[in-house]
């Protein structure tokens, strides 16, 4: 969350990574709206962000509640699950995931202006995908070479 400094970019790494996790409660699920990401440079060989709902948690630094806003600021403070194995950023670890649901990818060819280093998409509202209770849905990045700097942002209604 941007204070006195601008959102600062967190390194992909060249492996899979999560970027951004949210862990629903055991109370509530949650619809997405919209999502997307920036790159600062182009990864060195073809590689992917998507867009996934898995049944384990990465690890992750947490994120605290101030950073967790809602789009209505009248609205009440958001029940997502906080914690290094819930909501938060920049994964040192991935976790098994046995189950997933794929909601969006995005290729991103390896030549230099090739592609648009950022990427955004919002879902009509019939078709809006649910992210189910106890659940954790992840912004994950695999750049085949070289890392990139991302920053990265997922819209939802509880």
């Amino acid at each position: 969350m941007p204070t006195t400094a601008a959102l600062a970019k967190v390194s992909t790494g060249t492996a899979v990574k999560t970027m951004l996790q949210l862990a629903t409660p055991s109370t509530r699920q949650i619809q997405l709206i919209s999502w997307g990401f920036s790159l600062d440079v182009a990864p060195g060989a073809a590689s992917v962000v998507e867009l996934l709902q898995t049944d384990a948690a990465a690890t992750v630094t947490a994120h605290v509640a101030s950073g967790v806003q809602p789009l209505d600021p009248n609205a009440p403070a958001s029940l997502l699950t906080l914690g290094t194995s819930a909501t938060g950023y920049t994964a040192t670890a991935e976790g098994s995931t046995t189950a997933a649901r794929v909601f969006d990818v995005k290729q991103i060819p390896l030549a230099a202006g090739a592609t648009d280093l950022t990427y955004f998409y919002q879902w009509m509202p019939d078709e809006r995908p649910i992210i189910a209770v106890s659940k954790f849905l992840r912004v994950r990045a695999t750049m085949a070479t070289s890392a990139s700097n991302m920053t990265c942002w997922i819209v939802w209604d509880e």
